[in-house]
């Protein structure tokens, strides 16, 4: 058994003595005998029963005896052999390592170096005893060390500086605020007994109050007022010194600061300044700041106490108003157009309170008057409603009186009304009333009806005051009138007979140009009693309706006379005759022949009056072309007293002349119509075409050989120069018609010649009739004057002077 012996105590005899040739040092010690708790032990364990428990030990912090022997500890196996005394645990082999250590061979724990209790309050260490081999000879015995606490540290406030708020005129006793300090040494110890004191107080503005205003309570820190007289009007805030102690008070101090401030209460109610106030506002306008009335409040500035609330006790709906949040001043504005005439001034009595309640010794409400007074102005006309809405009829009867007493002025001015907007024309106005009325009816289907409304701007004019003015929109909402009837469609149709008869039926629909209610739903009957009986009409909707057969009806064609009726009021109907075709339908539904519908046809035209009909047509198509035929190729007789080359047409020939390219006879020729052309009465080459009928030409190929004649001769000499006198024509044309009676190359007489297409309409003869025309006595000539310069020359030759 170990047990620890008090430094001043008699040491026990050793039991047994060592023989130095034995000893054996801590170094020499393996580590399982030198740590033998550590390991277990291969005998058997015996449990030794502690007679001693070592009582704490306790030592004092920061002690300047180091190193300090603090116990001595004995095993009472030292009087059978030696011993080796080991220590371990916090402060030995663990952090904080260093602190303590243990004499192997006396046993006295030691502190290395002074110890701190803020640091580390208490250690817990195991003593252990041990024979020279390493082999444990008891149990570990514990040690508790405390370390006693010194007043080493001074207390220090929790904040530099303290701040807190008491309303003004607060009773003494109030509390303001807790202080607090913390001190590092043993709480349980009096050195962190703390006291707190106030050492100092400091008034703002200085010197403003001189009395103690505030106390503290030395064990809580609670700093309260100690008197009456906090005005905030005198003072605003206190600087406090404070000052903590520990041991009571009596040991260890420091110094501290708090700043209270005194906080307004609403105790002060505001008042005007001047309480009279005049102003001046113009009529018809919305004024933002009329003026502004003055109270003034004097509790803390910019805060709740202070601010001001203005009110009008009799409003009348004209003004308001409303506080400046800088200056809290009331600023009046008219919140509705004031009328001169109506009114001409106000008086208005003004409030003012604090947004927050006052407190009740000090409640009152101050006021003020203020006159308004409204200045006139030329006001502009004024419309009674705009827009103007009116509801008519589209088909309203023209002149029909709309709208009237529209306007009026405010000053009695003369007014004059206008209709600056119309885009259908469909307004008329009174230019002194204002009363408007319909110039004529109206159509909903104008692109300028919108949703039934049709708008329209009104203008008028203040003749009296330089053409002030105002505008209203007139909106004209039309409602539908049943203008038009419905139109039946389809009308015609396809009804399959190789179908079941109650699946057979052409549909119809109607078309109306009004609208709802003016229009569907629609009504379909047969006018046709007779056509009834085997035909009927089923209804599937509001615009759609099925025409069915109510007999087994054969192939062909009919018409049906049906009537369709809208639901306008008055309602409108209209007939049509629907031609219904029945046949034999392919799979797309279309008929696969009409000829059975033709032949099967029981009403409207029948085969035989068709074919009739086709005959007479195609009968009338052949005469006119062979009239045409006819009028072509026979040629017209001259007019008894005709000119030559004229026929029976009175059209001018002029109208029937092309113009060719000259066909004269060599230089001589100047003239492409000189009298050369007749050289050759029976050639007529150079003759225009358009003497001869066209259709009765010959057709284009080779012209006939004369049989009187050998071929290939040449041709004789033709006469070139026509005679000077008038007179000597006929031996002119005779010496011609002799040279080509001998020419052998030329057709034989009377042949008729080939020439170009040159247009058709001629209504001349052939000119081999001039020679059976009679004598020259018996011609006018004056008609050639009228040919144009290109028969000048022919007409000087037959002019009778």
């Amino acid at each position: 058994m170990m047990k620890a012996v008090a430094v001043l105590g008699a040491l026990l005899a050793v039991a047994c003595q060592v023989s130095s040739s034995s000893r054996v040092t801590q170094s020499d010690l393996k580590p399982a005998a030198l740590y033998p708790w550590r390991h277990r032990s291969a005998g058997p364990q015996v449990r030794v029963k502690r007679d001693w428990i070592i009582p704490p030990i306790r030592v004092s912090e920061n002690s300047k005896q180091v190193p300090e022997d603090l116990v001595q500890i004995k095993s009472d196996k030292i009087f059978t052999g030696e011993v080796i005394y080991m220590l371990e645990g916090p402060g030995v082999d663990q952090d904080p390592k260093g602190l303590f250590e243990i004499d192997e061979k006396t046993g006295w724990i030691k502190s290395k170096m002074p110890l701190d209790r803020e640091k580390h309050k208490s250690f817990k260490l195991k003593a252990f005893a041990l024979s020279p081999s390493g082999e444990r000879l008891e149990s570990p015995t514990t040690i508790e060390i405390y370390v006693l606490d010194q007043n080493d540290h001074r207390p220090e406030f929790t904040q530099k500086e303290f701040v807190g708020t008491i309303p003004e005129f607060s009773v003494p006793g109030t509390s303001v605020m807790q202080v607090t300090a913390i001190d590092s040494d043993d709480p349980m110890t009096e050195n962190a007994a703390l006291s707190y004191f106030i050492v100092g107080q400091e008034s703002i503005p200085p010197h403003s109050i001189n009395k103690t205003m505030f106390g503290i309570n030395n064990k809580t820190g609670v700093i309260y007022t100690r008197d009456v007289g906090l005005d905030r009007d005198v003072v605003q805030s206190f600087k406090l010194t404070l000052q903590v102690a520990d041991m009571s008070g009596m040991g260890l101090t420091s110094t501290g600061r708090a700043i209270i401030h005194i906080s307004d209460i609403n105790n002060h109610a505001p008042k005007f300044h001047p309480t009279m106030y005049n102003m001046n506002a113009m009529e018809n306008k919305n004024i933002a700041e009329l003026g502004r009335v003055n109270a003034t409040d004097k509790d803390q500035k910019g805060g709740d106490n202070w601010k001001i609330k203005y009110t009008i006790v009799n409003p009348s709906g004209h003004f308001a108003i409303r506080t400046d949040p800088v200056s809290n001043q009331g600023i009046i504005s008219v919140a509705k157009p004031l009328d001169y005439e109506s009114q001409a001034e106000y008086r208005l009595i003004v409030k003012a309170e604090n947004e927050v309640r006052l407190k009740s010794p000090y409640k009152q409400i101050h006021s003020a008057t203020v006159t308004v007074r409204v200045m006139n102005e030329n006001e502009a006309p004024v419309f009674y409603k705009n827009p103007i809405k009116v509801t008519v009829a589209e088909s309203i009867v023209p002149g029909t009186v709309l709208v009237s007493d529209i306007a009026h002025d405010p000053d009695n001015s003369k007014l004059r009304f206008e209709i600056i907007q119309d885009p259908e024309s469909w307004l008329a106005i009174n230019h002194a009333t204002g009363q408007i009325t319909a110039r004529r009816s109206f159509n909903i289907r104008s692109p300028h009806v919108r949703n039934n409304i049709y708008s329209a701007i009104v203008k008028v004019i203040d003749q009296d005051a330089d053409g002030i003015s105002a505008t209203a929109t007139l909106e004209v909402n039309l409602w539908e009138t049943n203008d038009y009837p419905p139109v039946l469609i389809p009308l015609s149709g396809t009804v399959c007979s190789d179908q079941d008869r109650d699946k057979l039926g052409l549909l119809l629909s109607a078309v109306d140009e009004d609208m709802s209610p003016q229009a569907d739903p629609f009504t379909f009957y047969i006018a046709d009693q007779n056509v009834a009986a085997n035909w009927t009409i089923i209804t599937l909707n509001e615009t759609h309706a099925v025409l069915h057969p109510l007999i087994d009806i054969e192939k062909g064609e009919f018409s049906i006379p049906v009537v369709v009726s809208d639901s306008g009021s008055p309602s409108l109907s209209s007939n049509a005759l629907v031609n219904v075709t029945v046949c034999s339908c392919d799979s797309f539904g279309d008929c696969k022949s009409y000829t059975a519908a033709v032949f099967g046809t029981k009403m409207g035209i029948s085969f035989i009056a068709l074919m009739i009909i086709m005959g007479c047509i195609a009968l009338l198509l052949f005469l006119i072309v062979l009239a045409v035929a006819v009028n072509g190729c026979t040629r017209q007789n001259i007019r008894k007293g005709g000119g030559l080359l004229v026929g029976v047409s009175d059209d001018d020939i002029r109208d029937n002349v092309f113009h060719y390219d000259e066909q004269g006879g060599g230089e001589e020729d100047e003239d492409a119509f000189n009298i050369d052309f007749l050289r050759n009465p029976r050639d007529m080459v150079p003759a225009p075409a358009s003497f001869f009928p066209q259709n009765c030409s010959l057709p284009r190929g080779k012209q006939p050989l004369r049989k009187d004649a050998p071929h290939n001769l040449p041709s004789p000499t033709y006469p070139r120069k026509p005679p000077g006198d008038p007179t000597d024509i006929e031996d002119f044309i005779n010496v011609g018609l002799d040279a080509a009676d001998n020419d052998p190359n030329v057709p034989p007489y009377d042949t008729a010649l080939i020439y170009d297409y040159e247009g058709d309409g001629s209504v001349a003869g052939s000119l081999s009739s001039i020679a059976s025309m009679g004598s020259d006595d018996d011609q006018d000539y004056d008609y050639l004057n009228d040919w144009g310069p290109r028969f000048k020359k022919l007409a000087n030759m037959y002019d009778p002077r």
